[in-house]
């Protein structure tokens, strides 16, 4: 945790004027703890500095972690490479874990990065209350701290069930070292964050392209009281954004997801981590972490197009199951859009072609350097939310229309579904094939009680049709997989060394 916790200038990425792109870097030379929070910039720039983690978190992780830990995607087993632990085990579910401890690196970037957005937002929160600055930008730094932190902590939740539960700055070792808070613990703050940021909080048409909006808000605080089962809390909040006329549903599904320069930020977009193409340091890198490996330039200039196309080996992650590919229905536009395929003269296996996530597969210029955003929420999510927690309360009739808004833009005709069995089936189905690859589909399982029936039953499949699931015929499926289909993953090893509280 001191890694994470005691860092007190943290401030140096950001824009200098509520009016300027706010990834806009200010050199950190330029910054003292002796003059900064001074000024309205200072904390605008403090604020922009609490968003930088996530782009950190959606590069690296969060797909790793969400989706490859659920039957949406696998890796693409190069038995030449070497170790690849950190991501396979989170595919063959059989991440090592001992007393609630694990050793996957991937869950302690998730853990520290989180952990360093709630510090930067304690930072702000701490002193915007005092702050001699213009009241509007006071209320909406402070939303935007709010919102940033209770996203944070809502990562925590999902992904541990646990976690120290830090209110405030740290000033010394004493106080690196929080208690637990219990999953319980860490929802009701959430939920407290979320609420005060709301009224704080400008709406979509009224804040600044990429910043926390007041319907970021009600999305967050939404989705919690979706996993509590408060389905009439979730139904308001949800309600309020669909009436709220900020949001609609792009024409295209394809054009829900940004280019790397443009579509950006759309009337679906609910809120969706900024990147920028470019020399900057600000640009994305998850479309190359998430295709079938080892992959030619000339292969993959056909997915980037790219001027400086590289060969990329090792082991490919986030590659679209077989059991996601079959479930997408007959006509489903949104298949096409979220799946290609691509042969691989290289590849180990003897059926050389392989599916990758075509969602994000936007043209840009220069190899490993893109600027597509990531969705956290989408309005389409909060239409299947809506149409959920209506079903829950048994009100059929009211949540069909919703379910089928998104049914009807995928090309598909109306729900059959009329008991509520067959409904809540229906909303389970069009979330995973809505929202695939936008790291919800482990969230999902957890939430709704179903994760060890669905991984047992995939992992079965797996364990039976290895070749079929990306394995090489000279590969192996390990011994252990599937033997740790657990909700939450253990802490991380290298945290529990410096808390005695783990």
């Amino acid at each position: 945790m001191k890694k994470i916790l005691i860092i007190l200038i943290v401030f140096s990425l950001g824009a200098i004027s509520c009016k300027e792109d706010f990834l806009t870097i200010t050199p950190e030379t330029e910054l003292t703890s002796v003059t900064f929070f001074k000024t309205e910039s200072d904390f605008i720039q403090a604020v922009n500095s609490t968003y930088v983690p996530l782009r950190t978190l959606n590069n690296i992780n969060s797909h790793l972690l969400s989706e490859q830990h659920s039957d949406n995607a696998r890796y693409v087993r190069n038995v030449l490479f070497g170790a690849t632990e950190n991501q396979s085990n989170l595919a063959d579910f059989n991440v090592p874990t001992d007393n609630g401890i694990t050793t996957n690196g991937n869950v302690l970037t998730a853990y520290r990065q989180n952990y360093l957005i709630i510090a930067r937002a304690n930072q702000v929160l701490a002193l915007i209350d005092a702050a001699t600055i213009p009241d509007a930008t006071k209320k909406n730094v402070k939303g935007q701290a709010l919102f940033l932190r209770a996203l944070a902590y809502l990562e925590i939740a999902r992904y541990f069930n646990r976690g120290p539960l830090q209110l405030t700055p740290v000033s010394g070792r004493s106080g690196a070292a929080a208690a637990l808070g219990t999953g319980d613990q860490l929802y009701a703050q959430i939920i407290k964050d979320a609420t005060e940021a709301i009224p704080l909080l400008p709406n979509k048409t009224a804040q600044e392209a990429g910043r926390a909006t007041s319907g970021a808000a009600q999305a967050l605080l939404a989705n919690v009281y979706m996993i509590q089962k408060k389905w009439s809390d979730a139904e308001t909040l949800l309600r309020a954004i669909v009436t709220s006329n900020e949001y609609s549903l792009m024409p295209n599904y394809a054009d829900a997801f940004s280019n790397s320069t443009s579509n950006k930020n759309t009337r679906e977009s609910v809120f969706e981590v900024q990147f920028l193409e470019g020399a900057q340091g600000l640009n994305g890198t998850f479309l190359y972490s998430m295709l079938p490996f080892p992959i030619a330039a000339n292969e993959l200039v056909t997915i980037t197009g790219t001027t400086n196309p590289q060969p990329l080996s090792g082991e490919g992650n986030n590659i679209p199951t077989p059991d996601l590919i079959e479930s997408y229905e007959t006509g489903d536009r949104r298949r096409e859009a979220t799946i290609g395929t691509i042969t691989l003269g290289g590849a180990l296996h003897v059926n050389k072609t392989f599916p990758f996530i075509r969602k994000y597969a936007r043209p840009h210029a220069l190899h490993n350097n893109h600027g597509m955003n990531w969705p956290i929420y989408r309005y389409s999510e909060v239409l299947l939310f809506l149409a959920e927690a209506l079903i829950e309360q048994n009100k059929l009739a009211d949540a069909a229309p919703f379910l089928n808004q998104v049914r009807t833009r995928a090309g598909l005709a109306n729900t059959t579904a009329a008991t509520q069995v067959a409904m809540r089936d229906a909303v389970y189905q069009e979330r995973r094939v809505e929202l695939a690859f936008e790291s919800k589909r482990l969230h999902d399982l957890v939430r709704t009680g179903r994760l060890a029936t669905v991984i047992r039953a995939y992992g079965d499949r797996v364990k039976a049709d290895k070749f079929k699931y990306y394995f090489p015929e000279s590969g192996f499926v390990p011994s252990d997989a599937f033997t740790n289909i657990t909700p939450y993953y253990g802490l991380p090893a290298a945290e529990s060394d410096l808390s005695p509280n783990f």
